[in-house]
């Protein structure tokens, strides 16, 4: 088979990644124009450091989202003639709609640059939003367990003990196993977990607007029925709509990446919220005769805001890693998908004849982590500055 160049080869990526050079050079340009005017977000553009974080991050975000006029490929194309295909190697006449698999083929003769491309899409669908819940939860109880303390302190704290007790990797292993899909154990984990953003948001808006009725019923009607929506279809797949969905594994391992991650957000909001209580303005928004909820999460929670922000960066590195890992033990996503912890799987079994298959997704991985961790790493420094 004809091959072509190295230099040729990340040539020809690099003009296939164009919608994600433009769209970078739009919100990057755009945003250190305007830094000044951008808050927390606009002075990440005054370190290098930040700023390196931001272009990863947002180059993995808008190859998920653009994915689809990035590859040149079909992912589950199988091409004859092209497994195992070195990178750069031409493909045959009419075998494909493009002329060359740039990062060669993997076992089954796919694409492994277009498969590199779309596995983006899976990690970056689960990790963000699964921390995010996560992070719903663990400040839904973290509140009042360091604002009230006593007995509802005693009883959350113990059962987040309960599942910091087991080791992370063994929890997730119980936890999204195949046998665990067959039994009603996600869906009502989905049940109890899912509701919380829902109780957040209510409280959120009640707590500040509760004495101006005619705004704060239409605000609870809004997050009523959009969150109602959005439990009824991500929770039972029950969505009136038909468009919010989650397949069984999906929902077993986006549940199992909330649940595990609640209760490390439990303590840090917790911990947060007992040593910010004891603010002076805490003590005057107590003698203006506030409530404790609004306390909590209008004078409490928004001066948590830096170290919660720099952990959900964190976090969602932590998470990433863990589903490639998953991916990697074959307790990921579907075996066919796209994965990277799969790939990097499969490519290992081949690592001493065939390097490029586990590479590609390896890179890719450790990119999206260091992106994430150098942002968190900028976020630490200006909440330290303010």
């Amino acid at each position: 088979m004809n091959e072509i160049g190295y230099l040729e080869i990340f040539a020809r990526a690099a003009v296939l990644f164009w919608p994600v050079w433009l769209a970078l050079a739009i919100v990057m340009g755009t945003s250190f124009m305007f830094r000044s005017r951008l808050s927390l977000y606009g002075q990440l553009y005054d370190s290098w450091v930040g700023i390196i974080g931001i272009f990863l991050v947002l180059f993995w975000v808008f190859t998920a989202l653009l994915a689809d006029f990035i590859i040149p490929l079909d992912p589950f194309q199988q091409v004859s003639g092209m497994k195992r295909a070195v990178p750069g190697t031409i493909i045959p006449d009419g075998g494909a709609s493009y002329d060359v698999y740039l990062f060669g083929g993997d076992n089954l003769a796919r694409d492994v640059f277009s498969r590199m491309i779309v596995g983006s899409q899976t990690v970056l669908a689960i990790a963000p939003i699964a921390t995010l819940f996560a992070f719903m939860v663990g400040i839904t109880l973290g509140l009042p367990a360091g604002y009230f303390s006593g007995k509802t302190d005693t009883i959350l704290t113990f059962l987040a003990n309960l599942v910091l007790a087991f080791p992370v990797i063994l929890l997730f292993y119980l936890l999204v196993t195949p046998g665990i899909r067959d039994t009603p154990i996600p869906t009502s984990m989905a049940a109890v977990l899912f509701l919380f953003p829902v109780v957040f948001f209510v409280m959120f808006f009640y707590s500040r607007y509760y004495t101006r009725p005619d705004l704060v019923w239409f605000q609870l009607s809004g997050v009523i029925l959009i969150g109602g929506w959005m439990y009824l279809g991500l929770a039972f797949n029950a969505d009136p709509l038909g468009i919010l969905s989650m397949d069984p594994n999906t929902l077993n391992i986006f549940v199992s990446v909330v649940f595990v991650n609640s209760p490390t957000v439990f303590r840090i909001v917790r911990g947060l919220t007992m040593d910010i209580k004891t603010r002076d303005y805490v003590a005057a928004a107590q003698t203006r005769g506030e409530r404790p909820w609004y306390i909590m999460l209008w004078e409490i929670l928004p001066n948590a805001r830096g170290p919660l922000i720099v952990d959900l960066c964190l976090r969602i590195g932590y998470t990433t890693i863990l589903l490639g890992t998953l991916g990697f033990f074959g307790l990921g996503v579907s075996p066919e998908s796209p994965d990277w912890g799969l790939a990097i799987n499969e490519g290992r079994q081949l690592w001493r004849s065939v390097v490029h298959i586990a590479l590609p997704p390896a890179l890719a991985l450790m990119t999206l982590v260091l992106g994430l961790n150098l942002l968190a790493d900028a976020l630490r420094e200006q909440s330290l500055k303010d």
